[in-house]
């Protein structure tokens, strides 16, 4: 049956709804079937990629996270043809109703019951936030001891460092390391030049192949392809298909 990624993050702006479009685009250039759900009611924006499969779902009901919205989401999972990938992309603000909801009606239990496959994505980022997002991930593990978690490491805003210590060195990888399907590390490169190439074309809500044909600057071109190569090759050893 299909396979389903549940990409969250109770920290915003750590580069998660980024994550959901990497996943989305190496997964179809893998041709796999995907579509995706948006579900983040202050930031839609994986659905702001018009060239993905997205449907944004609006979980607020008068001004409130509506939790009966998330069965909209699950029966639609569940509708998904054998193969296909579906990737939900929840926000921060609704990190906790989303989790309290899939193990109040067990629906994990019920997609693997369904012949479908999850896994659970967060993303720990560098910087002044890698306390905040390793606390997200603690609860991911804490709340869901038998889900297989991909933890997606993101250098962007600094080093991935607690008092000296590497991400393996972490208490949490210590403890919780047996769940840990897979860490993805996103590729960094100079600031100035691919980081630069990175940060026009998501502002656009751009793939990168649709960038790659279209730039005018050939070097740009060709330093977008071998991130892309990269991404493709990460994502590949993962083992996500």
């Amino acid at each position: 049956m299909a396979t389903v990624h549940f990409i969250q993050q109770g920290k915003g702006g750590v580069g998660k709804s980024m994550i959901a479009a990497i996943l989305f685009q190496c997964l179809k250039l893998l041709h796999k079937n995907v579509i995706g759900f948006d579900t983040d009611p202050v930031n839609s924006t994986l659905s702001g990629f018009r060239e993905f499969n997205i449907t944004c779902l609006d979980i607020l009901k008068n001004g409130d996270i509506d939790p009966r919205q998330f069965d909209t989401l699950i029966d639609l999972i569940m509708a998904q043809q054998p193969e296909s990938h579906a990737i939900v992309d929840n926000g921060a603000s609704s990190f906790l109703a989303l989790n309290s909801y899939l193990k109040e009606n067990n629906i994990l239990g019920l997609l693997e019951e369904a012949g479908h496959s999850i896994f659970l994505h967060t993303v720990i980022t560098g910087g002044q936030a890698v306390g905040d997002t390793v606390l997200g991930l603690r609860s991911l593990a804490l709340g869901f001891p038998t889900a297989p978690i991909v933890v997606w490491l993101n250098p962007y805003f600094g080093d991935i460092a607690l008092e000296g210590r590497s991400f393996e060195e972490f208490k949490v990888y210590q403890e919780f390391s047996d769940q840990f399907h897979a860490i993805i590390t996103l590729p960094q490169g100079n600031k100035a030049t691919i980081g630069k190439d990175l940060e026009t074309v998501f502002a656009k809500r751009q793939s990168l192949e649709a960038a790659i044909k279209s730039s005018q600057s050939i070097v740009v071109s060709s330093r977008l392809q071998r991130y892309r190569n990269e991404l493709l090759e990460i994502v590949t050893k993962a083992s996500l298909v």
